[in-house]
C-alpha cells in the first residue's frame, strides 16, 4: 500500500533530520503536548478527571514533565483529586491501588502503533515511498524497542516490515555492536594510545548503545 503525504510523513521526515530514534522523538514532543493539552482544556472535562483519578495520576516518569508548565491551577486540580485520595486510603489504613492507567502512557502506545503501521505500509515504489526511504535511510533509525514493534503487534502478531528497512535497522544493530566490542577492547589497561585514536563518536559509543536499546532517550 502507497503512503501518503499527511502528518504522519512530515512529522517522521522533520525527526530523520535530528540525532536519535525517529519515532521515540516524534513520541516524546507528541506525548510533550498532550500533557499541555491536557492541562489547558481538560481540567474541567468531568470525564477525563474521573480517569486521570482512576488512574492516580500521570505515571511517575510523565510527572516530572508538569513542573515545566506553566499552568500551576491545572496542575493543583488534579493533584488535588490524587491527594484526597490518599489521605483516604492513609485513614482506613488500606493500600492504594490504580484503577487505570496514565493518560500519556495509553495515548503514547498510540501513537507509537500509529507510526508504526506508517512504516509497516512504505513496501511500494511510489515517489512519496522513495521519499521516504531516503530521508529515513539518511537517520539514525529506530531504537530496537521500536524496531521490535515494527516486527511484532503488542499481541505479539507477527508484522511485514518493509526489506529496505529490515535490511537498513539490522546492519545498524550490527555495525553497533561491533563499535561497541572495539569500545570495550580498547578500553583495557594500556591501550590508552589506541583508545584516544578512536573518533569523538566512537569513543562514547556506549551513549549510542543506551539509546539504542531505550525508547525515549535522546
Amino acid at each position: 500500500m502507497a503512503v501518503e503525504k499527511h502528518i504522519n510523513f512530515f512529522e517522521l521526515q522533520k525527526a530523520s533530520e535530528k540525532t536519535g530514534c525517529p519515532l521515540c522523538r516524534i513520541v516524546s514532543d507528541r506525548a510533550y503536548r498532550y500533557i499541555d493539552n491536557t492541562l489547558f482544556e481538560h481540567v474541567s472535562d468531568r470525564g477525563f478527571r474521573a480517569l486521570f483519578r482512576a488512574a492516580g495520576g500521570f505515571c511517575s516518569f510523565h510527572s516530572r514533565n508538569l513542573v515545566s508548565f506553566r499552568d500551576g491551577l491545572a496542575v493543583a486540580i488534579l493533584s488535588r483529586d490524587i491527594l484526597e485520595d490518599r489521605i483516604e486510603s492513609f485513614e482506613k489504613k488500606s493500600i492504594w491501588r490504580p484503577k487505570g492507567r496514565c493518560p500519556v502512557c495509553v495515548e503514547r502506545e498510540k501513537i507509537e502503533q500509529e507510526y508504526l503501521d506508517f512504516l509497516s505500509r512504505s513496501d511500494g515504489n511510489s515517489s512519496e515511498e522513495k521519499e521516504l526511504r531516503e530521508f529515513f535511510l539518511a537517520s539514525d533509525g529506530l531504537c530496537a524497542p521500536h524496531y521490535a514493534g515494527l516486527l511484532f503487534t503488542p499481541s505479539g502478531k507477527k508484522r511485514q516490515a518493509p526489506v529496505w528497512l529490515k535490511n537498513f535497522q539490522e546492519q545498524k544493530f550490527k555495525h553497533l555492536m561491533t563499535r561497541l566490542d572495539k569500545f570495550i577492547e580498547l578500553s583495557a589497561y594500556g591501550r590508552q594510545g589506541e583508545f584516544a585514536a578512536l573518533n569523538e563518536k566512537d569513543q562514547v559509543v556506549w551513549k549510542e548503545a543506551a539509546a539504542c536499546l531505550n525508547e525515549n532517550i535522546q
